[in-house]
């Protein structure tokens, strides 16, 4: 079973741990779906708020603007499948069109598709990636594996 770490740097994020932990054990027991998912080896999950996000994607990308995801791959001989980092305010400003939690599930999804060996930079790859973030949440869904994170109030 893969060690899973969660840190969370956002002020207002509850964080569903075990939620999360378990989504993520749903999505590597589905990794045939997937390209063979996620390697193995220990994943990282960081939620930040996009400032923290965006020096991120400064510092390692060339791109100081705020972004809802960063995926870091891991390096297989330390035991490191990756790190997903994932900005919680991004998904607090889809809460009028989307659940913030199944926003941020879809965050999560995104950076394991990632992980996976999918790719979004290009139109051909995004639609595939999309179709994957939906097939994704499928099985989360229909595993009852859907994290429920929540804001605190202010």
């Amino acid at each position: 079973m893969r060690s899973i770490s969660i840190a969370c740097h956002h002020p207002r994020l509850g964080p569903d741990r075990r939620g999360a932990s378990a989504a993520i054990r749903v999505l590597d027991a589905a990794a045939a779906k997937f390209r063979g998912g996620c390697p193995p080896g220990e994943l990282s999950i960081v939620f930040l708020t996009d400032a923290a996000l965006a020096r991120m994607h400064g510092d390692f990308l060339g791109d100081p603007t705020a972004t809802d995801v960063i995926t870091f791959e891991g390096d297989a001989a330390l035991g490191a499948a990756g790190e997903i980092c994932v900005s919680a305010d991004a998904a607090i400003r889809q809460r009028g069109r989307r659940d913030f939690a199944a926003e941020l599930t879809l965050y999560l999804v995104h950076g394991w598709l990632h992980l996976a060996g999918y790719d979004d930079l290009r139109p051909v790859k995004k639609r595939v990636m999309r179709r994957a973030e939906a097939r994704a949440l499928r099985v989360l869904r229909a595993a009852g594996a859907m994290p429920k994170f929540r804001l605190k109030p202010r």
